[in-house]
C-alpha cells in the first residue's frame, strides 16, 4: 500500500472502530474506492491498527482499570454471550459477511437506533457511572453484543443500545460501550493473528508503524470527541447516517 492508502485507512479505521456506524462497511467501502488488494500485507495492515485501536481505548481507561478489580468483572461478564456464540458459531458467522448483510445491518441498526431514541428518556436513567454498572446491567449489554457478530452492526453501537435499555445514561453506555471491546476486538485480533499466521510477514514494517501510530492517536481523539458529544446529544443522527450509508453500500456497491 502507497502512503496515502495507508494514511487514510488508518484514519477510517480510527474514527469509526468506537462510533456506533460500523468501522466494517467503511472499510470495505474504502478499500474497494482506494482498489487496494485483499492480500496478505492488507490483512497484516487491518491487524495492526486494529490492535493500535485497542491500546488506545486502554490507555484512555488506564487509571480506572488498574484501579477496579470490580470493572474488570463486569467487563468479562459482557463478553461471555459474545465470546460463547462466536465459538459455537464462527463458521456461520463467516457466511454472513456479505456488501448486502452489511447494508441491510446498516440500515437495520439505524432504525433501532432511532425507536431506541424516541422512547430513552435521560432523566429517567438510573446508572451515570461506570462504577454503579451492575452484573445484571453488564450482561444485557453482553446479550446486545452478540448481534455485533452479524457483519455492520455495530459492536459499539450494539452495546449502547443495550446500555440504554438497561438505564445507563447516554455517557455511562458509551464509555461500558468502549471498554466492552477490550476482550471483544482482543480476542478477535489474536484469533485473526492465529488464522493469518503464515501470512503475515515484516514487509512493509513503516506502512504498519506508520497505520500504528496514526490510528492511534485518532482513536484516542475520536473516544474523547465522542464522549464530549454524548453529554449534550443524543444518537438520533447516527441512527440517520447509518439508514442513508446503508443504502447507499446497497445501491453502489452490492453485487
Amino acid at each position: 500500500m502507497d502512503i496515502i492508502q495507508v494514511i487514510t485507512l488508518s484514519i477510517v479505521e480510527g474514527v469509526t472502530e468506537f462510533l456506533p456506524i460500523s468501522s466494517t462497511g467503511h472499510m470495505i467501502v474504502l478499500s474497494r474506492l482506494l482498489n487496494i488488494p485483499q492480500n496478505s500485507i492488507h490483512i497484516n495492515f487491518e491487524i495492526t491498527i486494529q490492535l493500535s485501536a485497542i491500546l488506545a481505548v486502554c490507555y484512555q481507561y488506564a487509571e480506572k482499570l488498574r484501579k477496579s478489580l470490580n470493572l474488570w468483572k463486569k467487563i468479562i461478564v459482557s463478553f461471555i454471550p459474545t465470546g460463547v456464540v462466536g465459538l459455537l458459531f464462527y463458521k456461520e458467522i463467516i457466511n454472513l459477511f456479505s456488501v448486502t448483510t452489511v447494508a441491510l445491518s446498516f440500515i437495520l441498526g439505524g432504525i433501532v437506533f432511532l425507536i431506541v431514541e424516541k422512547f430513552y428518556r435521560e432523566n429517567k436513567s438510573t446508572t451515570k457511572s461506570l462504577e454503579d454498572i451492575t452484573y445484571r446491567q453488564s450482561l444485557i449489554v453482553g446479550i446486545a453484543q452478540v448481534f455485533s457478530l452479524i457483519p455492520g452492526t455495530s459492536r459499539s453501537g450494539a452495546t449502547i443500545v443495550g446500555g440504554l435499555l438497561s438505564n445507563l445514561d447516554r455517557k455511562t453506555a458509551t464509555e461500558f460501550s468502549f471498554l466492552c471491546a477490550i476482550p471483544v476486538m482482543l480476542t478477535a485480533t489474536l484469533f485473526s493473528i492465529y488464522k493469518n499466521l503464515g501470512k503475515l510477514n515484516t514487509g512493509d514494517i513503516y506502512s504498519l508503524i506508520l497505520g500504528f501510530v496514526i490510528t492511534f492517536f485518532i482513536t484516542l481523539i475520536t473516544v474523547r470527541l465522542f464522549l464530549k458529544y454524548v453529554k449534550r446529544y443524543n444518537f438520533v443522527p447516527f441512527g440517520i447516517y447509518r439508514i442513508v450509508f446503508g443504502l447507499i453500500l446497497l445501491l453502489f456497491f452490492s453485487n
